[in-house]
């Protein structure tokens, strides 16, 4: 309840593109002559995901993590004020790497944001940018969103086994 009062919060007082997959600021950055966004938009776009996320809350990965790398994006070629072109390969650099260091699947996040945009002479900007966010990601911490997904799943299966196994006896006896 506390972490859905502070993401609507946030997208009341501070800007709406808080909420939802993030879809429309990708659009917008990539597609308009509306290329810069606010300098806390990439905060945004990561609080509003990890609150959802970590309060069980049903949420992808994907798009929220797409979204908030099209924001860091966004933001840096604000910082250097660069021509739309330029900007949009910050951008789709910036996807591809956030993504890529979530789910330490650099060969994916290109081949997915080359789908979403079509943009094919781009391949080595890509595939560059998420081998790069992968090591990175790889020095803040060895394992990857998944990994930490799959303990978490295997210790609920234990737990409902060991659940079953307590349970079985009982009803023996009955």
């Amino acid at each position: 309840m506390l972490g859905s009062l502070t993401i609507v919060s946030l997208a009341y007082f501070v800007n709406e593109n808080a909420l939802g997959s993030g879809k429309s600021l990708m659009m917008t950055t990539l597609f308009t002559d509306d290329k810069y966004t606010h300098w806390y938009m990439p905060i945004l776009r990561i609080i509003g995901p990890v609150l959802s996320f970590t309060t069980g809350a049903s949420g992808g990965v994907f798009a929220p993590g797409l979204s908030a790398g099209a924001s860091v994006g966004s933001v840096i070629s604000g910082w250097f004020t660069l021509s739309p072109d330029d900007t949009n390969l910050m951008i789709l650099v910036g996807m591809v790497a956030f993504l890529t260091g979530i789910t330490r699947a650099p060969f994916t996040s290109a081949i997915l944001v080359l789908e979403m945009t079509d943009r094919n002479n781009l391949i080595l900007h890509l595939m560059m940018a998420g081998i790069i966010a992968n090591l990175v990601s790889m020095v803040i911490d060895r394992h990857s969103l998944y990994d930490y997904l799959k303990n978490q799943y295997i210790k609920e299966i234990q737990q409902e086994e060991d659940f079953e196994i307590q349970k079985s006896p009982a009803q023996d006896k009955n």
